[in-house]
C-alpha cells in the first residue's frame, strides 16, 4: 500500500488522505474542508484530485475540517459506499445540512437532493468490526477519544496494516474515554496538532475557568467562548455544570450560579441532545455522573438559542442592559457563525473575556485575536476593524486533541514499532518537536515533503 494526501499534509484543515492498495484501487480517509490559511489558492467549488479507482471513502469523525468537502465529493460524482461509525452516522447528515448552507448553497430543494443522495451511501459500521472491501482489503474502527463516534482507522491488505489516527482525543477529555493504542501498525499516520505542548491539568483549568468566569461577575462583563458546536460545546456546559454545582458551594463566587449561560447555536442543541443519547460511548465518570444527574449538560441558568431572532434580540438585551453573561456559540475558530456578532459587539470592551477551547490555525479570525489580545491590537471582523481591548485567554486543557505526551504514548503502547511513523495535522513547529521525541526512542518519523533540513 502507499498513500497520497489531498489536505491535512501541511496544516490543520482539510484532512483527506487516499491509501492505494495498487496503483489503481484505492479508498479515502476523510474529506475535510479547508480553513484559514489552508484554504488560500484553493479552488473552494470542486474537488481537485480525480476519483478514478477509488472504491469507498471511510470517514474518521464529523469535524467540518474532517467532512466538509463531501458535498464536493458528491457534486463530482462520488456514488461510492461512505463507511463511518454508528454515532457518525446519525450526525453526519446534521453537520453537512449547515456546512451546506453555510459554504455552497441556501436552496432548500438543493440541500434535500444533497441530503438523500448522501443518505443512499452512508454505512454504518460497529467498532471493533471488521468491513471487507473489494479483492481482499478490509478495515475497522477503532474509539480515538476524540468528539463522540470519533476513530481511528486500521485498513488491512496483503498483510500490511496501515493505522490512521484521525484525531486522538486527551486523557483529561471529562466525557470521551482515552483511546486504546492498536495492537499493530506497520504504518502510522499520526495526527500532531498538539504536538510541541502539554495540556494544563483538568483541574487548574477548572479553577481558570472560574476565576475568570467570577470576574466576569465582578465586572459585569461578558465572556465569549467560541466553541465548535460538536465535542467542545458538550465539554464546556459539562463542566460548567460542575463549577455551577459543585465547584461554586466551595468558593466565595457561589453568585456564579445567577449568571446566563447562552447557548447561541442551533447546530450545537441539536448534537447536544444526540451526545445524550449515546452514553454508551461516554468516559466512566461521565457515566457515573449520569446516574446522579440525568441531564449532564442542563443546569437551571442555561439558556439555549436557536431562532435567529432570538439570537438578535439575546444579543441587544445583553448590550442594552451591562448585565454579565456567559456565551458559548460558534464556530470554534471564529471563522463564521453567531460567535462573529457577539465579538462584533463586545471584543472592544475591557470588560469583555474571550476563552479560546480549542485549537486556531493560523489565518483565521480566532488566531488574529489571539495575537492582538495581549498587545491591544486590532482585528477584522467583515467590514469591521476593531481594537482588542477584551482579555484573551486561551485554556489547551480543554483541547479534544491529545497533548505531547497523548501522542508519544500512543505510539509507545503499540507493542511492536511501527516501520514508519506519517505525521500531518499539524503545524511546522508542532511536527517538528513530536518528530523529535520520537525519533529520540528510536522511531522512523517522516511528513509530507520532508523539509526539516
Amino acid at each position: 500500500m502507499h498513500l497520497k494526501h489531498h489536505g491535512g499534509d501541511t496544516g490543520v484543515t482539510g484532512s483527506c488522505h487516499q491509501v492505494f492498495f495498487d496503483d489503481h484501487r484505492s479508498v479515502l480517509v476523510d474529506c475535510g474542508a479547508f480553513q484559514g490559511a489552508d484554504a488560500r489558492g484553493r479552488d473552494r467549488d470542486n474537488i481537485e484530485f480525480p476519483l478514478d479507482g477509488i472504491e469507498s471513502l471511510i470517514v474518521t469523525h464529523v469535524h467540518h475540517d474532517h467532512v466538509g468537502r463531501i458535498p464536493l465529493l458528491l457534486k463530482a460524482g462520488f456514488r461510492e459506499p461512505i463507511y463511518c461509525t454508528k454515532p457518525t452516522a446519525k450526525m453526519l447528515p446534521i453537520m453537512l445540512e449547515d456546512s451546506i448552507r453555510l459554504s455552497f448553497t441556501r436552496d432548500r430543494s438543493e440541500i434535500k437532493k444533497i441530503l438523500a443522495q448522501l443518505a443512499k451511501l452512508i454505512q454504518p459500521c460497529k467498532f471493533g468490526e471488521w468491513i471487507s472491501l473489494k479483492k481482499g482489503a478490509q478495515f475497522r474502527f477503532q474509539p480515538a477519544g476524540h468528539i463522540l463516534g470519533s476513530a481511528y482507522v486500521e485498513l488491512d491488505y496483503n498483510d500490511e496494516r496501515f493505522v490512521l489516527s484521525g484525531d486522538l482525543g486527551a486523557h483529561c477529555t471529562p466525557i470521551m474515554k482515552t483511546p486504546v493504542s492498536p495492537e499493530r501498525a506497520d504504518f502510522l499516520v499520526l495526527e500532531s496538532t498538539y504536538g510541541d505542548r502539554v495540556h494544563e491539568g483538568r483541574d487548574q483549568r477548572v479553577r481558570t475557568l472560574e476565576d475568570i468566569l467570577c470576574k466576569t461577575m465582578e465586572d459585569n462583563g461578558v465572556t465569549i467562548i467560541p466553541a465548535f458546536s460538536l465535542g467542545r460545546t458538550q465539554e464546556i456546559l459539562f463542566e460548567l455544570n460542575k463549577i455551577m454545582e459543585d465547584v461554586c458551594h466551595t468558593t466565595e463566587c457561589k453568585i456564579l450560579k445567577k449568571i446566563d449561560v447562552i447557548v447561541d447555536s442551533p447546530l450545537a442543541i441539536k448534537l447536544t441532545n444526540i451526545y445524550e443519547a449515546w452514553e454508551e460511548f461516554w468516559s466512566d465518570e461521565a457515566r457515573e455522573i449520569l446516574r446522579m444527574d440525568r441531564q449532564p449538560f442542563v443546569f437551571e441558568n442555561l439558556i439555549e438559542i436557536a431562532a435567529g431572532s432570538d439570537h438578535r434580540e439575546a444579543l441587544s438585551y445583553l448590550l442594552k442592559s451591562h448585565k454579565p453573561a456567559i456565551v458559548i456559540a460558534g464556530s470554534g475558530m471564529c471563522t463564521g457563525g453567531r460567535v462573529v456578532d457577539y465579538l462584533k459587539a463586545f471584543l472592544g470592551r475591557e470588560t469583555t473575556d474571550v476563552v479560546f477551547v480549542g485549537f486556531q490555525a493560523q489565518g483565521t479570525t480566532g488566531r488574529a485575536i489571539q495575537e492582538a489580545g495581549a498587545a491591544h491590537g486590532i482585528v477584522q471582523l467583515d467590514d469591521m476593524q476593531i481594537q482588542v481591548k477584551a482579555k484573551t485567554h486561551t485554556l489547551s486543557g480543554y483541547s479534544a486533541h491529545g497533548d505531547q505526551n497523548d501522542l508519544i504514548k500512543f505510539v509507545t503502547d503499540i507493542p511492536v514499532k511501527p516501520k514508519e511513523i506519517r505525521l500531518v495535522h499539524g503545524e511546522t513547529e508542532a511536527k517538528t518537536a513530536l518528530a523529535e521525541k520520537l525519533t529520540a526512542l528510536g522511531y522512523n518519523v517522516t511528513w509530507p515533503e520532508d523539509s526539516r533540513g
